[in-house]
Formats: structure tokens, sequence, C-alpha cells
């Protein structure tokens, strides 16, 4: 067990914070050079912006790094983004049993990243951080990127016991603990942004998948932290369809014990389903521009949704794990978009898994405008100092013709 690794994969997606900010200037050697990617590796414990004590570690499944580390890159503007990191869930024993491994059977389930893979630099990666492309919107803008690896979309504080149901390939014990520290990681991470960078201009928090709903879920936590900021969310592939058994859960979604942001969702954010998570938060944070990208299709999301429909029943009504994802998706989205003036959506034909950090950031074009353009658009100053109150023209919901068409149950 001790000699594999496991591989980084786009799946699924107060007062010390007011001390802080005075630190930056003294601090900024902690930056590395304009344009140049830091690895922070292994930080200590904090006291985080909810007054309580944080440590850093990642899942602890038997045979792997639990250590945790993040990157960060000084840009030339005054603009900065946040990166969730994708990497599946776990929530019970079957799925925490699967972790994504390298050198698997093809057939085995995989349902989670278990740790940081030593070769993960956003350096490296394309899409959103090909900072060569001058149809990037966010070629200069400072960046956090947040690694992830444990099962709870950055957002759980709590450690579960699991019991092993049978992994054909990797040897475990009978049980084993998972460390769902995603929330504290990011209450870590965020104690250094609060140390290190000024306040920006604007402010980009998005993800791909697990990590769509990581920026979904920890974005209210940045627009405290930096008030000032024009604020931007975008959710790649991370659109919240599940069953209510899995959202009333544990096991199930409460086996996280996700740490909502006081006031953000609303007075009793554990009851709200998958999708009305994002409604509620949007719904308080008028100012803010947020969107959600997704294919008609999502394969991932489709599959974590069958498991969910299978094993945490009913779900929707239509049988067809398919059918049923995108029906409740595409009339999810079209009723955030005709009740939130500060929502847009782009729903891309086909079945692919994410888009920020692949090469179909630029070349998807499915849905009218291009991917970057129709960021771009979400990003652009629209004139005066405080333009949050106006959304700009091109900035628009765009589906591609087929994607959100009434489709019956088959």
């Amino acid at each position: 067990m001790s000699t594999q690794t496991y591989l980084w994969r786009g799946l699924l997606a107060g007062a010390v914070m007011a001390g802080a900010a005075g630190a930056v200037s003294a601090e900024n050697k902690a930056w590395g050079p304009v344009g140049t990617w830091q690895k922070f590796d292994n930080p200590g414990p904090v006291i985080g912006a909810d007054g309580k004590l944080h440590q850093a570690r990642c899942s602890g499944f038997p045979g792997t790094d639990p250590r945790f580390s993040f990157w960060a890159k000084r840009g030339k503007s005054k603009n900065v983004m946040v990166f969730f990191e994708g990497g599946g869930a776990c929530w019970d024993n079957l799925t925490c049993t699967f972790p994504i491994a390298d050198g698997l059977p093809p057939g085995l389930p995989q349902f989670f990243v278990p740790a940081i893979h030593p070769a993960t630099n956003p350096a490296l990666m394309q899409g959103v951080f090909d900072a060569s492309n001058a149809a990037n919107p966010v070629k200069d803008w400072s960046a956090v990127y947040i690694p992830y690896c444990t099962g709870d979309l950055h957002a759980g504080s709590a450690t579960q016991s699991y019991f092993n149901v049978g992994n054909p390939v990797l040897p475990l014990p009978p049980s084993f603990n998972i460390e769902h520290r995603g929330f504290d990681n990011f209450m870590v991470v965020l104690d250094w942004m609060r140390k290190h960078i000024e306040e920006p201009k604007s402010l980009l928090v998005t993800g791909i998948s697990a990590g769509g709903y990581g920026a979904s879920l920890n974005f209210p936590w940045l627009a405290r932290a930096y008030p000032e900021a024009r604020l931007r969310v975008l959710a790649d592939a991370s659109q919240g369809v599940t069953t209510q058994a899995f959202d009333q859960g544990t096991p199930g979604r409460g086996s996280w014990n996700i740490q909502f942001a006081p006031g953000a969702f609303g007075p009793n954010p554990s009851a709200l389903s998958g999708p009305e998570i994002l409604r509620a938060a949007v719904t308080r944070f008028p100012r803010a521009r947020v969107s959600q990208f997704t294919t008609a299709f999502d394969q991932v999301q489709i599959g974590f949704y069958g498991v969910m429909k299978a094993f945490y029943p009913p779900g929707g009504a239509c049988p067809n794990p398919a059918i049923d994802w995108y029906q409740q998706m595409s009339s999810k989205i079209v009723s955030y978009a005709s009740t939130l003036p500060n929502y847009r959506y782009y729903v891309a034909a086909g079945g692919y898994h994410t888009i920020m950090s692949s090469p179909g950031f630029y070349t998807e074009t499915s849905a009218g405008p291009s991917f970057s353009s129709w960021l771009a658009s979400m990003l652009a100053k629209n004139g005066g100092d405080d333009d949050d109150d106006h959304v700009p023209s091109a900035w628009t919901n765009s589906a591609c013709p087929t994607c959100l068409i009434n489709l019956p149950c088959q």
C-alpha cells in the first residue's frame, strides 16, 4: 500500500483577521517573484476567521501522506483569484474504501483523492492557469491554489471512522479514520492570505468539481475578509443535484460537519438541499456576480448522483440517473437565472467534466461565446469605482441550442 501514488485529478470538483491585515507590508517576503508560483508546505495551526483553532491536514487514508500544502502566485494587477482544486468525495463505508489511486484496474470504483500528489503544480496546468495566453482574463492576477485531499468539498471539519467494505486491490485494515478537514485547510490558507494579500480590487473565487462546491460554500468567508473587493464566483461542474437522504443523513453530507459561514446561507443551512445552497448564498450577496458552468450530460456528476440515487433514494422521479440529473440541473439553473439578477450560467454540449483548468477554457464555443470571453465579461468592470450594481450586457446566460430542452424521462 505504501508504494501507491495518488494522482491529482479534476474530479469532482474577526479580530485575528483585522490584526493580520496590518502585517501585509512587513511580510511580503513570503511571496515569490511576480508571476512565479510558490509552494507553502505543512503550514502550522492558526486561529481562523471563525475564532477557532485549525490544523491543516489531508485525509490520512492508510498509506498516504497526511501533510497539507498550498500554492500562491503574485501577479502584476491588484486582483486575486482563489482556486479550489477538485477531487471527488467520500462520505460512507463504500465511497471512503475506494480512493482515486494510480494503477488500479479498469472498472474499480474511485471516489476521492486522499492525498496531494507530489507532482501537483499549478504552473504546469492549463486553462485559467496559462498566463501566456492573451485570451486569459486573469493572466496578470495574483492567485491562490488550494489543493483538495479530504473528501468533503473543502467544507468539512470532522474525523470519521469507516469500515473497509472490501477493496480488492488496496490492503486496508478492517476500519480506518478519515480526516474530513477541508474547512480547516481553508481557514489556514485564509489566515495566510490576510497576512500577505492586501484588499484586492476584484476577487474571483472559483474551483472545479468538488472545488466548485468549495467555492460556493466558502466564498462568504472571503467576502468577509475582503469586503471592498468586487466579488465574482464561478462554480465549475458542481450543480448540487443530490438526494434528500444524502443531504440530511449521516452517513451522507452530515459525515463532514460542514462549516457554513454564519448568516450567509439563511437561518438553517444544514436543512438546505444541494441545489438550494448556492441560491441562498447568491441571494445574500446581491452585489456579487455568481455563475455556474456545466456540460449538459456531465458524466462525473451523473455518476455521483447515480450512487446517491441507488444508496440514498429516492432522488428524482425518472429512474434513469442521467435523465433525472439533467432534468433537475436544467430546471434549477433556469429558475436561478429567472429570479437572481446577479446569477448567470454557461451550459456546454457534451458530457465532459470541468473546464477551468483544461484547454477547453479557450476553445469551448457550443453555447455561443467562447467560455474564456464569457468569463471575461463576468469579470469586467463596467465603469466607475463601484460598479457592482451593474451587470455587463455581454455577460449572458449561455447554453448550446439543445442543452436546456424539455427532455422526457426515457
